[in-house]
């Protein structure tokens, strides 16, 4: 068992297999080559979360609405548990994802962060630079021109 990160470097893993295009995780996950044996400790199920908001980012919060997460929880053969939450009812992303986050509990840690997240967090990387780039195109200067009174 690695226990060579931190719960901040858990949290970054977390949240990019999370927030990772299914398609692409699939491939990745299928080139990467391993698919550990393992034991469902809670099988992949849909449910839904409140989401909660904040008027401002400091106000009091409030309910916005409701969103479909798929979970789930499993343990490997040699005990190294590991979660999986996506957005969505994908039952599969949701696996490997628990799956990715075993291993990189586990001596694999290296090889899988080359082989998986390495590229997932620069093609995140990319589509914000994109977006941004985009959003930057439409901006506009205002400007005060000063009057010739004194």
């Amino acid at each position: 068992m690695n226990t060579n990160f931190s719960v901040e470097d858990r949290k970054g893993w977390m949240s990019l297999l999370a927030s990772a295009d299914e398609g692409r995780l699939a491939e990745l996950w299928q080139e990467y080559g391993a698919d550990p044996a393992c034991n469902w400790l809670r099988a992949p199920e849909a449910g839904g979360v409140m989401v909660r908001g904040r008027m401002g980012g400091s106000g009091a919060p409030f309910n916005l609405g409701e969103m479909t997460v798929t979970r789930c929880a499993l343990s490997l053969e040699d005990g190294t548990v590991g979660h999986g939450y996506v957005q969505g009812r994908s039952k599969a992303k949701a696996g490997m994802a628990a799956k990715i986050d075993a291993l990189m509990q586990t001596g694999a840690a290296a090889g899988l962060r080359a082989a998986v997240l390495e590229p997932l967090a620069a093609e995140r990387k990319a589509r914000k630079t994109a977006r941004a780039a985009k959003a930057a195109a439409t901006k506009v200067e205002f400007f005060t021109m000063v009057r010739g009174e004194d």
